[in-house]
C-alpha cells in the first residue's frame, strides 16, 4: 500500500510550522528535513519558549509539580516529566540540567522506602517511564532495567497486575518498550535489553496492535482514537509512533494499524484530537476534543511517511 496522497501539503506544514517551538523543531527533523543546525537552534527554544519554558517555570524548588499536598503522590510530576521529553526539550540544556537534578537530589517514593524517584518504584508501566526519563535526561540505570527485564512476561509483554495476571497489558508494554529504547539510546545496548524490546514489538506485532490473539477483536475500542498527551494509554497511533522511533522495517502486520490512521484524517487534511484523558499536567495544550490537533497530525504525517518510505 502506497502512502504518497497522505503525506503533507504545504499548507498543512506552514500549520504545523506556526506552532510552539516544540512541534516546530519535530516537523523540521521528522517531515521537511531541514539542516541540523536549524533544527537543533530551534529546539534549543522548547527550554526558553512556549510550553517547555511554562512547564519548566512551575517546578517548585522541591523538585516537584503540584505542591506538597499533590494529589496521588508524585503522578502530576511523574507525567509532567514525560511531557517535557515528548516536547524535545534539550537535555544538555542548562534549564534540563537544573530541572532533572532537583528531582534525582529530591525526590523520593516515600510509600517506598524513600527510594530515589529516578530509581524507580514497584510497578513496570511506571519504572518503564523513569527509566526512559533517567536514560534522557540523566543517566541510564541499570537496575532499574534489569528489574524490568525479569518482569517480562512470557508472552512477551509486561503487566502491572503481575503476578496476579500473566497475560500482558498494551499499556504497560509500551511504556516499557518506550523506556527500554532509551535506555539502549543512552549507550547502554546490551543483548538481554534488545531480546526483551524485540519479544515485546513482536508481541503488539502478533496481536496487528490492537487485535486480540485469541478471538481477533478490538481489544479496546478507545485505542482506535489518538489522544496527546497519552499518559499511560496506549493507542495505535502512540504504538506504530514507537515502531517507527524504534527504527522497525514496517509489514504486514500493521497494515491494519496503518488505515486507522489514515481513516482518523479529516477532509481538511488534518487529524483531530479524538479524547482527552482524565490525568493532568499543570498545564493545557493546543486545542480541544474534536478540533484539529498539531501533535496528532505531526505523529500521523510521520508515521505515514515511514511507512511509505520504507
Amino acid at each position: 500500500m502506497r502512502l504518497r496522497d497522505y503525506g503533507p501539503r504545504p499548507a498543512h506544514l506552514k500549520w504545523l510550522l506556526d506552532a510552539d517551538p516544540a512541534i516546530r523543531w519535530q516537523v523540521m527533523r521528522d517531515l521537511t528535513g531541514e539542516a541540523p543546525n536549524a533544527i537543533a537552534a530551534e529546539r534549543s527554544r522548547v527550554a526558553t519558549e512556549g510550553w517547555g519554558a511554562q512547564l519548566l517555570s512551575l517546578q517548585s524548588p522541591a523538585g516537584n509539580w503540584g505542591g506538597p499536598k499533590e494529589d496521588r503522590g508524585l503522578l502530576l510530576t511523574f507525567y509532567t516529566l514525560v511531557v517535557l521529553k515528548d516536547l524535545g526539550l534539550d537535555p544538555a540544556s542548562k534549564e534540563a540540567r537544573k530541572m532533572i537534578d532537583r528531582v534525582d537530589k529530591r525526590l523520593v517514593f516515600k510509600w517506598h522506602n524513600n527510594r530515589p524517584f529516578l530509581h524507580g518504584e514497584s510497578e513496570p508501566c511506571i519504572n518503564g517511564r523513569i527509566l526512559g526519563l533517567g536514560s534522557y535526561f540523566k543517566e541510564p540505570n541499570e537496575t532499574l532495567a534489569n528489574q524490568l527485564l525479569n518482569e517480562q512476561l512470557e508472552d512477551g509483554g509486561w503487566n502491572c497486575e503481575a503476578p496476579k495476571s500473566r497475560r500482558s497489558s498494551f499499556h504497560t508494554t509500551i511504556c516499557v518498550l518506550e523506556g527500554l529504547l532509551e535506555y539502549e539510546r543512552a549507550g547502554r545496548k546490551s543483548a538481554a535489553v534488545t531480546k526483551a524490546r524485540k519479544r515485546a514489538e513482536n508481541y503488539l506485532l502478533e496481536r496487528r496492535m490492537f487485535r486480540s490473539l485469541r478471538t481477533g477483536e478490538v481489544i479496546d475500542k478507545h485505542w482506535l482514537r489518538f489522544s496527546f498527551p497519552t499518559f499511560w494509554h496506549y493507542d495505535v497511533l502512540r504504538g506504530l509512533d514507537y515502531l517507527r522511533n524504534a527504527g522497525m522495517k514496517p509489514d504486514s502486520r500493521i497494515r491494519e494499524a496503518i488505515e486507522t490512521v489514515i481513516e482518523r484524517r479529516h477532509q481538511n487534511g488534518r487529524w483531530p484530537l479524538n479524547l482527552l484523558h482524565p490525568e493532568r499536567i499543570p498545564l493545557e495544550m493546543e486545542t480541544g476534543v474534536g478540533k484539529a490537533s498539531r501533535w496528532n497530525t505531526l505523529r500521523a504525517l510521520r508515521v505515514l511517511r515511514w511507512h511509505d518510505c520504507s
